[in-house]
């Protein structure tokens, strides 16, 4: 197995930021597929790696390789500590399981991109989309939301973005209402979500985009598998008084 790289330089122009807070990281793609086999998984990854040997740098590519690695990682026989070994345990999960059910084992499958969805001179956002495949009656889609301050060269806990956590749970409650089409006055669950104890929170995963935060409830967070990822968008504009001011939003 092999990872393929191919260097290239990332220019991201942020929204709503001056000239001043452009940003430019130096990167390149590193991309992961199996050779092809009749009775193996189908593993297909692609990432971006930064190229400077900074805290920055390493932070974020042990961050990206620490996420792929966890979803990767099915055989409890082999210790995994980087990608190469957590591809390996992923073939090993599914060679176990066909030695136990040989004539009903459907071949795994395993799709990981990674991209950056939102870059200024403080903050780096990489999203991560990620497809596996298991067995059963259908895989699981996921997206994951890695941040991180560039300044700093550290991992942002997302709960970090915000000055006033309350007051912006409560603003998204509102949005999300209004897009659900769920009354005011109303249970959040009353058409049909499915929140812990009935009450709106936040989901695990938000991540920036050119056009605002993005906070995406994944499958089974708050909803069936038939109903997808649930997204809600806060615009910048709307979202910035409620955001550290450090991040520069």
């Amino acid at each position: 197995m092999k990872f393929f790289k191919a260097h290239f330089i990332l220019f991201l122009l942020p929204i709503f930021i001056s000239c001043e807070e452009e940003s430019t990281l130096v990167m390149e793609p590193v991309v992961y597929t199996n050779a092809p086999c009749d009775n193996c998984p189908e593993i297909t990854i692609q990432y971006p790696r930064i190229l400077e040997d900074t805290k920055l740098g390493r932070t974020v590519n042990t961050g990206i390789q620490e996420e792929i690695i966890e979803l990767l990682t099915f055989a409890d026989s082999l210790e995994v500590t980087n990608l190469n070994e957590a591809v390996n345990s992923f073939n090993l999960g599914y060679s176990e399981l066909k030695e136990v059910y040989p004539d009903e084992t459907v071949p795994w499958e395993a799709s990981i991109n990674a991209e950056v969805s939102f870059e200024n001179r403080r903050v780096l956002s990489i999203r991560m989309d990620s497809y596996l495949f298991t067995g059963g009656a259908h895989g699981y889609s996921a997206t994951n939301f890695l941040n991180f301050d560039i300044e700093k060269g550290e991992k942002i806990n997302t709960r970090e973005l915000f000055s006033d956590l309350l007051a912006f749970r409560a603003y998204a409650e509102d949005k999300f209402r209004e897009q659900e089409k769920i009354p005011a006055e109303a249970p959040i669950n009353s058409t049909g979500f499915m929140f812990e104890l009935d009450t709106f929170y936040l989901p695990e995963n938000i991540g920036l985009t050119p056009k605002g935060i993005l906070l995406l409830y994944n499958q089974y967070e708050v909803a069936s598998y038939a109903d997808g990822q649930i997204q809600l968008l806060i615009p910048f504009k709307e979202a910035k008084k409620f955001v550290t001011p450090a991040m520069k939003l």
